[in-house]
């Protein structure tokens, strides 16, 4: 598994709200598995919803069950915020292997080409965006 960098960039990594969320499986250092809901995801990290939260800055284990595949990223759980019948709470990718990367890139590049329309993406005549976010860089 290779460290996943998560230099200073430019611009933030395109995210996508989920119309329908994800399964998604947190793996505790103790062994004992949480099952959550995905809402948001970027190849930087997301949003998840759990019926309990998990302490801030501890890290886990995912397993994201995309469309085209799973994926396994190690993660840092951020702060949780209170909502609804449970929590909501934001990870940072910290590791991830490289054709996982690619993999999460292709579903987020598809899952946005579904939900934006462009006509009104803000962009000039011309606008050509790039094929896959990791090309842009």
């Amino acid at each position: 598994m290779s460290q996943f960098s998560q230099s200073r960039q430019q611009r933030r990594a395109p995210r996508v709200n989920l119309r329908s969320p994800l399964s998604v499986t947190l793996r505790l250092e103790n062994g004992r598995q949480i099952f959550a809901k995905l809402h948001r995801l970027s190849i930087t990290g997301g949003l998840i919803e759990l019926g309990t939260c998990v302490e801030e800055r501890v890290w886990v284990g995912l397993t994201i069950f995309l469309n085209s595949g799973a994926i396994h990223p190690t993660a840092e759980m951020m702060f949780p915020m209170r909502g609804g019948d449970g929590y909501m709470q934001p990870f940072r990718i910290t590791r991830l292997r490289a054709d996982e990367l690619h993999l999460l890139d292709r579903e987020i590049t598809e899952l946005r080409k579904q939900t934006i329309a462009p006509a009104n993406s803000g962009h000039g005549v011309g606008f050509r965006p790039p094929h896959f976010y990791l090309e842009s860089t």
